[in-house]
C-alpha cells in the first residue's frame, strides 16, 4: 500500500488526487490503495461506536466512485504519528472527549498538512468536542457551511444540505466546518447521525432510502477529501 510521506513536519497528500483520478478510470491493483481510520480519543466517550460504518462506507465508495479503499475498521490515536497514513479520519461517539496537549498538537499538524477529520455527532458529542477542537485550533471557530458548499455537490446532489438520518431532538441537521487557510480541514455534522446510516441494515430501523442517503452523503465527503484537500 502506498504510504504518505512526512518531511519537515509536512504531510504530502498530493498523491491522493492523482490516485483518485487513476482509480476513477477503473485501474485497480490487487491491494487496497488507501485506508481510513476511526479516532480513538480519551475521556471515556464511546469512540468505538458505529462499528460497521466505515467498512460499509468504504465499500459503497468503491462501488460508486471506483475508489480502492480498504474496508477494514482501523483505529488511530490523535497523538500517534500513524495518523498521517490516513487522508480521512472519522470521529464519533455520545460522550466525553479529552484531547491532551500532545493530542491537540499532533492533530493540528495532521490537519494543516492535508489530513481531514470528520466528526459525526452520534448524539451528545457536541458539547464535548467543541471545546476540545479549540485546543487544536484556538484561532478558529466552527462555521455552518452553506448549502452551496462543494461538499454537498459532488457525485450526489444535496441541495438542502445534510440528510436527516436520526431524529434525536427533531432539529434540522447542520453541517459545520473548520476552515484553515481557505481549506476545509474538519467537517462536523450535528442532528444528522450519518454514521448510524452507514451501519449494517437491521442495526437501526432506518429505511433503505435513508441508509442510501447517508451513504451518498458520506461518499460526497470522501470525494471532496480526495479532490479538494
Amino acid at each position: 500500500m502506498m504510504k504518505n510521506r512526512v518531511k519537515n513536519g509536512k504531510l504530502y497528500f498530493a498523491w491522493a488526487l492523482g490516485l483518485f483520478m487513476l482509480l476513477i478510470q477503473g485501474s485497480f491493483s490487487t491491494e487496497y490503495s488507501v485506508s481510513f481510520a476511526k479516532l480513538k480519543y480519551s475521556g471515556g466517550g464511546d469512540w468505538y461506536a458505529n462499528r460497521t460504518a466505515l467498512p460499509n462506507l468504504a465499500e459503497f465508495c468503491n462501488e460508486q466512485l471506483n475508489t480502492n479503499i480498504d474496508p477494514q475498521d482501523n483505529a488511530v490515536e490523535p497523538a500517534n504519528t500513524s495518523i498521517f497514513n490516513y487522508p480521512y479520519v472519522y470521529m464519533t461517539g455520545h460522550g466525553n472527549v479529552v484531547f491532551t496537549d500532545e493530542d491537540a498538537t499532533n492533530l493540528r499538524k495532521y490537519l494543516e498538512a492535508g489530513g481531514f477529520l470528520h466528526i459525526d455527532d452520534n448524539y451528545g458529542l457536541e458539547k464535548f468536542i467543541r471545546p476540545q477542537m479549540k485546543k487544536v485550533f484556538p484561532e478558529l471557530d466552527f462555521v455552518e457551511l452553506p448549502f452551496d458548499h462543494p461538499i454537498y455537490h459532488q457525485k450526489f446532489e444535496f441541495p438542502n444540505g445534510l440528510p436527516k438520518i436520526h431524529e434525536h431532538d427533531g432539529k434540522p441537521p447542520r453541517g459545520y466546518g473548520l476552515i484553515h487557510k481557505g481549506r476545509l480541514v474538519c467537517f462536523f455534522d450535528v442532528e444528522c447521525d450519518l454514521g448510524n446510516g452507514w451501519e449494517d441494515a437491521g442495526i437501526y430501523s432506518d429505511s433503505e432510502t435513508t441508509r442510501l442517503k447517508a451513504l451518498q452523503m458520506g461518499a460526497n465527503i470522501i470525494q471532496h477529501v480526495f479532490t479538494e484537500s
